[in-house]
């Protein structure tokens, strides 16, 4: 499925049924970077500062200043006046407050892109993954994807593994990110579609066998040299994907 990236318009509507997805390039220039920064809270500048390389902190920086100001624009508030919580297992929410909208929201980056999706009232995981050369990825599957995953991949041909891989890899993120229990949820204790032109879709879920009728997953197609799924809870809502252009 192909997607158009447009703007959003200025008058931003978020509908029970809609679920909105954000492109943003991690490429932005210095003095963007500077202002972004002004709008972490103590503790953002604190996970900042202890990344290693200049490069992860200057991405973070961005990837969680950008996700205020989209927040910002369907709250009506200021960037710096948002508030997070995290769940025990470290998924992050908006800390309650009376009058708030219930947005849910999740982001993902990858090399020098990030993707957030926002929805009123659905759970929501998002995962983007840049497509990495020389990665052992038929070893990972073997250690992480269930049996079904691993049967199918194996009767692809070999040229079309690498794909495949990470078409199942980011499918199980983001509904390991929506589910919201971590990796305490196992990841081979469900399975995804994965084979080349098949639907997304969440076709087993080991731990609660009903699950799988309560959740959607989405392909997307954020770009050259990257790959990304959407998990969302419940079936019907629309799909809006937007160009970050601030």
């Amino acid at each position: 499925m192909s997607h158009v990236w447009g703007r959003a318009p200025t008058d931003l509507a978020l509908a029970s049924d809609a679920v909105h997805v954000w492109r943003v390039p991690l490429t932005l220039p210095a003095t963007e970077v500077h202002s972004l920064q002004r709008l972490l809270s103590p503790d953002e500048l604190d996970r900042a500062a202890r990344f290693y390389f200049e490069a992860d902190r200057q991405r973070f920086i961005m990837a969680r200043g950008v996700l205020r100001r989209i927040l910002s624009r369907y709250l009506g508030l200021e960037p710096q006046q948002l508030r997070f919580c995290y769940s025990h297992y470290g998924k992050p929410d908006l800390a309650p407050a009376a009058g708030m909208r219930p947005l849910r929201f999740n982001l993902s980056h990858s090399h020098t892109l990030a993707l957030y999706a926002v929805t009123c009232g659905r759970e929501v995981g998002i995962d983007v993954e840049y497509l990495r050369t020389n990665f052992a990825h038929e070893e990972i599957a073997a250690r992480f994807f269930s049996a079904r995953e691993n049967t199918t991949l194996q009767t692809l041909p070999p040229h079309l593994r690498y794909a495949a891989f990470f078409t199942c890899w980011t499918r199980k993120e983001a509904y390991i990110k929506a589910h919201g229990e971590g990796l305490s949820l196992p990841l081979e204790q469900f399975d995804v579609s994965l084979a080349p032109g098949a639907p997304a879709a969440l076709l087993a879920t080991r731990h609660d066998p009903l699950a799988a009728s309560r959740w959607s997953l989405q392909e997307l197609q954020p770009g050259p040299g990257y790959v990304a799924a959407l998990a969302v809870e419940g079936h019907g809502w629309r799909l809006a994907c937007w160009q970050w252009a601030e």
